[in-house]
């Protein structure tokens, strides 16, 4: 059973960008598609740990600001010939504004 939080209007991430964003179970990278999809992943890349909320967002992956790896918003998972995965979290847009499950994100903050 999810338990969704509001942590922010939908027009505070800017389209095909990303922010991240303070939650009571600590920051998460929330990004916004050019679709007007949103999705939240831990913001370190597995390769080096680039800050995935500073990369170059396209379709439904980004790309790390450091190294160029091409991360899926969508799994988390490393795509093209690179190996690793970022954790996601469920994440949705209701009246114009984010939600994040908190049971994900509890689960998160307590590994």
């Amino acid at each position: 059973m999810s338990d969704w939080i509001d942590i922010a209007a939908l027009e505070d991430v800017p389209a095909r960008g990303a922010r991240m964003l303070k939650t009571a179970f600590g920051c998460v990278a929330v990004f916004r598609t050019g679709a007007d999809e949103v999705f939240a992943l831990d913001n370190a890349c597995p390769h080096k740990a680039g800050p995935l909320a500073e990369g170059i967002v396209h379709g439904t992956s980004v790309t790390c600001p450091l190294h160029n790896w091409v991360i899926s918003l969508e799994t988390g998972e490393a795509q093209g010939e690179d190996e690793g995965r970022v954790a996601t979290y469920p994440a949705k847009v209701e009246d114009g504004r984010i939600l994040l499950d908190r049971v994900f994100l509890r689960a998160r903050a307590s590994a």
